[in-house]
């Protein structure tokens, strides 16, 4: 059987009336879901719908303008710095699936037929953003930013959360150790693409990978796309259908080293992957 992803409803973290004895049941069932799936999704989490239905709505003005004007922000050379826009075939997600670096030419060659753009904290001299002209693109940065700092609270809730499941003792022994400036938020879209270009293995959109940082909030539109690798089943993969007014958390290389081995055995392996 293919795993299924649970649905947390995360609401009782967030009531200061809710028993104790429910709390840590709401946490239990999430770090359960981690360490058997390493996907789940969350609901009643308290980001307004109104701004995630906001921020997919300026991600799609974003991505409709013409490249010119999109290049007003790009992303910095090389890879210390992960801000602004990058086009299509910039990435190259394919030679690092399942986290190998030695993937040889053939898979080099592959293009990976998707565009982002990458914001963080303003307050992140290391990380500075690179925002287009607000004639370019009006409110932009505002709505961003707002969104941004939205999502950052929901991760404060779901750290908390995994704090309390996994019996740290104080429920803010995550959070601690996350700054608030380091977060990154991205924007994604793929474009049209002719069906053999992806069945040849020339091109590729987002391919299979795990994420390097603690935990990743996924928001889809009505149009999905999300899948992740069967734990039972390696190589094998399974779609995650949107669910309104839900997002699906996973957990990272980073959480999984910290967790001893939350998703995994053994730390050689990484956290569960998805595309």
């Amino acid at each position: 059987m293919p795993p299924t992803i649970p649905i947390i409803d995360i609401s009782t973290l967030m009531t200061p009336t809710t028993s104790p004895s429910t709390q840590l049941s709401t946490a239990q069932s999430l770090v359960a879901a981690c360490q058997q799936v390493g996907f789940a999704y969350i609901t009643n989490h308290n980001l307004p719908p109104l701004l995630l239905e906001s921020a997919f709505r300026t991600s799609k003005y974003l991505f409709a303008l013409p490249l010119s004007a999109k290049m007003q922000a790009p992303h910095p050379p090389g890879s210390e710095i992960h801000r602004g826009y990058s086009h299509i075939g910039q990435e190259k997600v394919s030679q690092y699936a399942g986290g190998r670096e030695d993937v040889g030419e053939e898979l080099r060659e592959v293009v990976d037929c998707k565009e982002s753009y990458e914001i963080g904290s303003e307050n992140n001299a290391e990380q500075p953003n690179a925002w287009l002209p607000e004639e370019t693109l009006p409110h932009f940065k505002e709505d961003m930013l707002d969104f941004y700092w939205a999502c950052d609270e929901v991760a404060r809730v779901v750290l908390r959360t995994l704090a309390l499941g996994l019996g740290l003792g104080d429920v803010e022994s995550l959070t601690q150790h996350h700054s608030r400036v380091n977060n990154q938020l991205r924007l994604l879209h793929y474009p049209a693409i002719a069906a053999a270009e992806l069945e040849s293995g020339r091109a590729a959109r987002m391919p299979a990978h795990s994420d390097w940082s603690s935990v990743t909030l996924l928001f889809q539109d009505e149009c999905g796309g999300l899948e992740v690798e069967d734990p039972n089943r390696p190589g094998e993969f399974v779609g995650v259908a949107p669910v309104e007014g839900a997002c699906v958390i996973n957990v990272g290389d980073l959480l999984m080293r910290w967790s001893n081995g939350m998703c995994r055995d053994s730390f050689d392996d990484p956290a569960y992957m998805y595309r």
